[in-house]
């Protein structure tokens, strides 16, 4: 019988030619397309499987002034929307500022609200979330299990890969944001095994857009990260720090801003600089909210609805 399989093998070879790929195993040899064979070669991804999660922003824990003299109420009426939303979400992706001075009794509350949400959280940090003597390293002590360098991730869920990135670490003139060199080294090589039908979701604080370079509303170093994930036909970027919902869809790449869960800020140029931005008696809630996003499968597999807490 051996002898049989050796001699039927010997034959087929002469068909390789035309689009066959033989290999053994066990002794017995076993043919494959061409084209099949140089698909299994190439990166794959496991199919989209649906499934829900949520952005919180800028939670300000610690902030007591106009507009809003409790951040953490707001903060608690968040949570308990996405407690009650119908289908439960997979988790939280908090995208910095959950303190407003990195104090530990801040990121404790924050994390006791946070918790009755029941949901895993994955962070990343703010400029408010650097202020103390280690310059975050608070903040990465309590939130930075799993992660690298100053707080970077990856990880992926039902066909989807996510990246956390942190550009608030070494802010430049004018405070823009910086991913600096190691992050963007380690990103390349994070992307480089994905194939490019994976679909991205990419979290941050600072834009990694130029909304408003005089309020150091971006990222300088952004181009170099942006090209890594250009060639992946559905990139979501999402981020805090601007308290508004801002969108840009540039080729395949949607950037998303959000709102806070403490205050509002001005649009972009409108007033001398950024900060709390004043609003009428009873009207601060509508300017506060939280984001709920659905992943399904097919070509653009991401959706989004923002809910204020109003």
């Amino acid at each position: 019988m051996a002898e049989a399989h050796r001699r039927r093998f010997l034959e087929c070879l002469a068909w390789a030619g035309t689009g066959l790929v033989w290999t053994v195993s066990g002794g017995l040899p076993a043919a494959a397309l061409l084209g099949a064979a140089e698909s299994l070669a190439a990166p794959r991804r496991p199919a989209v499987q649906p499934f829900t999660f949520v952005q919180v922003s800028d939670s300000h824990i610690g902030f007591n002034k106009d507009p809003n003299p409790d951040a953490r109420a707001t903060l608690r009426e968040a949570v308990a929307k996405i407690a009650a939303l119908p289908q439960k979400p997979a988790f939280i992706l908090h995208t910095g500022d959950v303190s407003q001075l990195s104090k530990a009794s801040e990121f404790d509350d924050a994390d006791q609200i946070l918790k009755e949400a029941g949901l895993p959280v994955f962070h990343v940090p703010g400029e408010h979330d650097m202020l103390d003597e280690g310059q975050g390293q608070a903040f990465l002590e309590r939130y930075g299990q799993g992660t690298l360098g100053d707080g970077w991730r990856s990880f992926d869920r039902n066909g989807v890969h996510f990246v956390g990135l942190v550009n608030v670490k070494d802010l430049q003139a004018g405070g823009m944001g910086h991913l600096g060199e190691p992050q963007l080294a380690w990103l390349a090589k994070d992307l480089a095994p994905l194939s490019a039908s994976t679909p991205v979701v990419v979290y941050t604080h600072i834009p990694l857009w130029t909304i408003y370079r005089e309020w150091g509303w971006g990222t300088d170093d952004a181009a170099r990260a942006l090209g890594l994930l250009k060639r992946f036909g559905s990139v979501t970027v999402l981020n805090g720090h601007i308290h508004q919902i801002i969108q840009k869809t540039e080729g395949n790449i949607t950037f998303q801003t959000a709102r806070s869960t403490a205050f509002p800020q001005p649009a972009p140029g409108q007033g001398p600089a950024p900060g709390p931005l004043k609003v009428p008696a009873g009207r601060l809630r509508e300017a506060l909210g939280v984001r709920t996003l659905s992943v399904a499968p097919g070509a653009h597999p991401l959706s989004l609805a923002d809910a204020a807490l109003a």
